[in-house]
């Protein structure tokens, strides 16, 4: 960029660019146009702002200090560092997912809570590279606005899922309802505010890198906030669209990283120079038998395959409902190749068992570019871990990476291929509308039933 400076003619002694002659004037001319006035700026106040670096350029982050807890250390002293960062990452993984049982068992609500603490943590982690970058230039309001936004976001979104899955309870509520009513309007009135603020506070010599933060802000709320809201919109649709996804994303991670361990010679792509086509074609298939097992097994009890539903009467979440076919053993006919091998005619399988195949096989070959987009990221700032706050395992962004990702697409494929009109959903839309509109859309709706057979006409006396 520093070839800006040259553009235009040569440096005047005061060290700004002298603009170039117009044709027909001398280079030395002792005349100048009435607008030279207006033009008159120093190119360091129209290029001063730029960003001449290079990748090479961007300091170096300081390494996060080691957390290992010190009896694994003295119980790992005598192992090769291979060995021991193996032995510690297997065993706060085991941790992790025993603590993600416990989660599980405690029910819907506490879930929802652990999936906002990771979205407030990754962001964290992610902002806080790009202070830890770019303090030196002392921008203003850098991290008070990003918080700000994140707390705008989650308003945003928090509020719609209060809307959609709890207006029983809002009906109730007189400071509720005006909330919900003007929800979408007070969301962007707070946003608007921080918009402002970002705008009285940019700071000549700074414009264009305060942007770039200002960018920065906004796509880590698309990669946190925006994905996490999908994860508690795939939990409401049952728990089983929560836990097979997400459950199929660990199981390709460590499956793959076990292959990749044992048996792992072939490089399979530069960001990640550790990855192996040998682990990742062993995650993929242990990844789709997994998820073809779990879902078999989840599938067999109401907790987990029923949509998530809020009681105002017992102010609770419950899991109780017939469940779908989706959930239901169908009996399958076996292709001929088949039915010599197995020496049956057909085999009984839930409906969701082969959705689990779409779920699984995305996870396993899809899902690892979220993580090879987190290594290029890393990569660019010249960082190993986003954080130090898993031992082994590096930040909370580290291990989620590739669940963001994940999220869409279950919240994609769902909304194509499995969701209907939800009774319970227009229940709660009708019980929030006045009564005479209640009353026109009963009289409606029975005039529909009569016509379609379903009710007999009332005979008038």
């Amino acid at each position: 960029m520093w070839e800006l400076r040259h553009r235009g003619g040569c440096p005047s002694p005061g060290g700004a660019v002298a603009p170039p002659p117009r044709e027909g004037e001398a280079a030395g001319g002792d005349h100048e146009t009435e607008s030279t006035s207006d033009k008159e700026t120093d190119i360091d106040d129209r290029y001063g702002d730029l960003d001449p670096r290079t990748d090479s350029d961007i300091p170096d982050i300081p390494p996060s200090s080691d957390r290992t807890p010190e009896i694994l250390k003295r119980a790992l002293s005598g192992l090769s560092s291979r060995w021991k960062n193996w032995w510690i990452r297997g065993i706060l993984t085991l941790t992790m997912i025993s603590l993600f049982f416990l989660v599980i068992y405690m029910g819907s609500f506490m879930l929802m809570l652990l999936v906002l603490g990771i979205q407030v943590k990754c962001f964290h982690e992610i902002i806080t590279i790009g202070y830890r970058v770019y303090r030196s230039y002392d921008l203003p309001w850098f991290r008070t606005l990003s918080w700000y936004f994140l707390l705008c976001v989650n308003y945003f979104f928090y509020g719609e899922t209060v809307a959609d899955y709890f207006a029983t309870f809002v009906q109730r509520e007189e400071q509720l309802q005006f909330l919900i009513r003007y929800h979408r309007f007070i969301s962007f009135a707070l946003y608007l505010a921080g918009f402002c603020m970002f705008v009285l506070s940019l700071v000549k010599k700074h414009y264009r890198l305060q942007f770039y933060m200002f960018a920065w802000t906004h796509v880590t709320l698309l990669i946190t906030v925006t994905q996490s809201h999908l994860v508690i919109q795939n939990l409401f649709e049952g728990m089983i669209w929560f836990l097979v996804p997400i459950s199929s994303v660990i199981c390709n991670d460590i499956t793959a990283y076990l292959f990749g361990f044992f048996f792992g010679r072939t490089p399979l792509i530069k960001l990640s120079p550790k990855k192996t086509w040998e682990g990742f074609i062993g995650g993929f298939f242990s990844t789709v038998v997994f998820g073809f097992i779990a879902a078999y097994v989840l599938s067999k009890y109401q907790y987990f395959v029923c949509p998530v539903e809020y009681r105002s009467d017992i102010n609770s979440f419950v899991t109780e409902c017939e469940p779908s076919e989706l959930f239901q053993l169908q009996s399958y006919s076996l292709p001929p190749s088949l039915k010599a091998v197995l020496r049956q005619e057909a085999v009984s399988l839930y409906p969701f068992q082969i959705h689990s195949i779409a779920l699984s096989t995305f996870a396993s070959l899809i899902g690892p570019c979220g993580g090879f987009f987190a290594s290029g990221f890393k990569r660019a700032f010249k960082i190993k871990d986003f954080a130090n706050t898993i031992p082994g395992h590096g930040g909370i962004m580290d291990r989620f990476d590739c669940q963001y990702l994940m999220a869409t697409f279950v919240h994609v494929y769902i909304t194509s291929f499995i969701r209907g009109p939800n009774p319970s959903k227009v229940l709660q839309q009708l019980l929030v509308l006045q009564p005479e509109q209640q009353l026109n859309i009963y009289k409606t709706l029975k005039i529909h039933l009569i016509e379609k057979g379903i009710l007999q006409p009332t005979l008038k006396v």
